[in-house]
């Protein structure tokens, strides 16, 4: 058990910033093991969720690991990140959302609410919805791209007037949401609302959650979107900040 686990450790550190993806034969090389050792034990890592596979054949930390990541990143710093979602709701009159990737969904880890924000009874701390349809879930899958597979393979069920269901639209508008660096939705799920998401940066770089404000369509259309967005932008920019993401200048 204990040589099990020693050589799976090995493994996972072989990939690094310098080597995010590799193939079975450059694993072996580095560790100096017979190929077909090393293939039994990626092959039991695939199905885990752990390594995944790309198009070209080379492996990738999987999902799994960035879902453990999640929880670290919860039990830590979640109720530390309070004080700065408080900026926002005293300014909008929204509720703010902290969710973070469950398989194919977005989880709701964190909600604070205005006095006078819109009801949402559904998106309460713990509740799940499909990643695909909420402004978090959207970012999560925009920076990470391994998430993208499971969640379309658990089906783009339309949720409301503009939810996106083809995998197409979906991949067009998460390659939108990683260049401008916020993710919106208007009117895409059973809340029937318009929210802005942003990310969460843990210090390894990696997205590890995401920031959302969501009000009523007439409410957000009421408001200074850009200056909204820019807000929740910034907020999640300083809880990145304060789980130990350093921001490259």
């Amino acid at each position: 058990m204990a040589a099990s686990v020693g050589k799976i450790t090995k493994i996972l550190n072989c990939f690094t910033t310098e080597t995010p993806a590799l193939r079975n034969k450059d694993i072996a090389e580095m560790l100096n093991l017979h190929p077909s050792s090393v293939h039994h034990v990626i092959s039991s890592l695939c199905k885990e969720g752990i390594l995944v596979q790309d198009t070209k054949k080379m492996y990738r930390l999987g999902w799994r690991i960035l879902e453990w990541s999640n929880n670290v990143m919860y039990h830590q710093d979640i109720n530390d990140a309070l004080p700065l979602v408080y900026d926002l709701i005293r300014k909008y009159k929204c509720v703010v959302h902290i969710g973070m990737y469950d398989a194919g969904t977005v989880r709701f880890v964190l909600k604070v609410s205005a006095e006078d924000a819109v009801e949402l009874p559904t998106t309460f701390l713990g509740a799940k919805k499909p990643a695909y349809s909420t402004s978090t879930g959207k970012v999560l899958l925009a920076y990470n791209p391994s998430f993208v597979q499971p969640t379309v393979a658990r089906g783009l069920v339309r949720e409301s007037q503009n939810t996106i269901t083809s995998t197409y639209n979906l991949r067009k508008e998460l390659s939108t949401i990683k260049k401008n660096g916020y993710a919106l939705s208007d009117n895409e799920n059973d809340t029937q609302t318009f929210a802005i998401a942003a990310p969460i940066t843990a210090y390894s770089g990696q997205t590890v959650a995401a920031l959302n404000m969501v009000g009523s369509i007439d409410y957000m259309n009421s408001i200074n979107q850009r200056q909204a967005i820019q807000d929740v932008v910034r907020i999640a920019k300083l809880i990145s900040k304060h789980v130990g993401y350093i921001e490259n200048e």
